[in-house]
């Protein structure tokens, strides 16, 4: 088994850039009958060979061929590596997370290097046999994303337009920020109120950079809509402003904004407006990454539980979980060593604390469920992630796999930890508890 220490945080912001990338598709194959059909967009990430992992998913946008997903991807982008993608657009008919049972209505595959370089990249969307998907295209975006400001925002409106026969309208917004180009590009929609002309929406979140870029002036435009299940959104009203303007927005004193509708007013001289959107707060606020976290010093503090329950089976034999190959290695020591490599480099002392559950250990042989690996509990840490795999070595031929699973006891020690480490001004401390079972809990 290879595996590849990262690099340190210092050396990772030197040579790694964060992009978010948005995605459209235009013309694509319908696969419902009796309606049209409803996408979603999965991004995969090649990891090796011909192995492929999704790393996220868009919303799902309801009866729509040429869909504008709200939902951006946000990627680390890595100069020196070639990043293969994949984006598989899906119609989604059920619930279930899997999508294998969803109809493929096409996919892309590229390098995260040809998005970026190209900014707006436009493609044939492929089947399987990589014969074109009808004529349906996909088009991505790419921004470079170097403000981590958000904005949070309460909205509510009153005396919107009733657009449904038999009853209210179900109103939703959608925010658009203005390209370079002047185009109108999605950056979110809040979620539909049922039957309500004088709807509340929840507290919502934009990052700045996907409003405006950053720019307080630049223009946004905000479309209020009727929500129909059909996909036929009926348009309530429209209006224009700015994040400055936003701003003022407070609760004694709402920034309010008339939703105008272009057919009304053209045909209807007494026509005033469909409604009124009143935002009561709209504050920028800064959003700390992982990152800024760890580049502020912020150590993680690795801590293992591992699983000695006789369901693992008996350690002698090929079939058990805690079996040794001739390789010397077994599950448990593949998934200590997959995550302890990375979280190895943001600890400064490199010592962990290792600890076993669901064994009768030496000399009494009395069930434990949070016994050191080291059997020294003065002193539970192991030196890096060899010292742990070493010190599970020596432990397994030396206790009798027993049970039940029971891990609250390591649950509750490295929380007792963590609950200190919380209280603390700063913070400096995040603790992490890889816990491995064989599952039989």
């Amino acid at each position: 088994m290879n595996v590849a220490a990262a690099s340190s945080g210092q050396q990772m912001a030197d040579c790694v850039s964060k992009v978010e990338l948005s995605v459209c598709c235009e013309n694509l194959l319908d696969k419902d009958l009796t309606s049209k059909s409803d996408p979603l967009c999965a991004l995969l990430m090649n990891v090796g060979g011909n192995e492929w992992v999704e790393i996220a998913r868009t919303e799902r946008v309801n009866n729509c061929l040429s869909p504008k997903f709200a939902k951006k991807f946000l990627i680390d982008y890595c100069f020196e590596q070639i990043q293969k993608l994949k984006f598989g657009i899906y119609d989604i008919d059920n619930k279930t997370i899997d999508l294998s049972d969803d109809d493929f209505l096409g996919e892309l595959e590229c390098t995260l290097g040809q998005i970026v370089s190209s900014r707006k990249l436009t493609r044939p969307l492929l089947l399987r046999n990589r014969r074109p998907a009808g004529k349906g295209t996909i088009t991505i975006f790419a921004e470079e994303i170097k403000d981590n400001r958000v904005v949070n925002f309460e909205a509510q409106a009153r005396n919107l337009d009733k657009k449904d026969f038999f009853g209210k309208s179900d109103p939703y917004l959608e925010f658009y920020k203005q390209t370079e180009d002047g185009r109108w590009q999605m950056a979110h929609r809040t979620e539909v109120i049922k039957n309500n002309l004088n709807p509340s929406w929840k507290p919502f979140r934009i990052p700045l950079r996907s409003l405006c870029n950053g720019d307080l002036q630049k223009p946004v435009k905000v479309d209020c809509y009727d929500y129909d299940n059909d996909g036929s959104h009926d348009l309530i009203g429209i209006f224009e402003t700015n994040v400055t303007k936003l701003l003022a927005a407070s609760y004694s004193s709402p920034a309010e904004f008339e939703c105008i509708n272009p057919k009304k007013k053209q045909k209807k001289k007494s026509y005033k407006n469909s409604g009124i959107v009143s935002f009561k707060l709209c504050q920028i606020v800064k959003e700390y990454t992982f990152l800024d976290y760890i580049m502020g010093g912020c150590q993680l503090n690795f801590t293992v539980g591992i699983d000695f329950t006789a369901s693992n089976g008996d350690p002698r034999v090929p079939n058990s979980l805690h079996f040794i190959n001739p390789n010397g290695y077994n599950e448990y020591l593949m998934a200590i060593w997959s995550i302890g490599m990375i979280i190895q480099d943001y600890d400064a002392d490199k010592l962990f604390p290792a600890f076993g559950f669901g064994a009768q250990i030496p000399p009494q042989w009395q069930v434990s469920h949070e016994f050191p690996l080291n059997f020294n509990p003065e002193n539970p840490f192991c030196g890096g992630v060899q010292g742990i795999a070493d010190a599970y070595h020596n432990c397994l031929p030396q206790v009798k796999l027993y049970g039940p699973t029971n891990f609250s006891p390591i649950i509750n020690h490295v929380g007792r930890f963590a609950a200190v480490a919380a209280q603390q001004p700063k913070a400096s401390q995040y603790y992490i508890l890889l816990i491995i079972t064989d599952g039989v809990i």
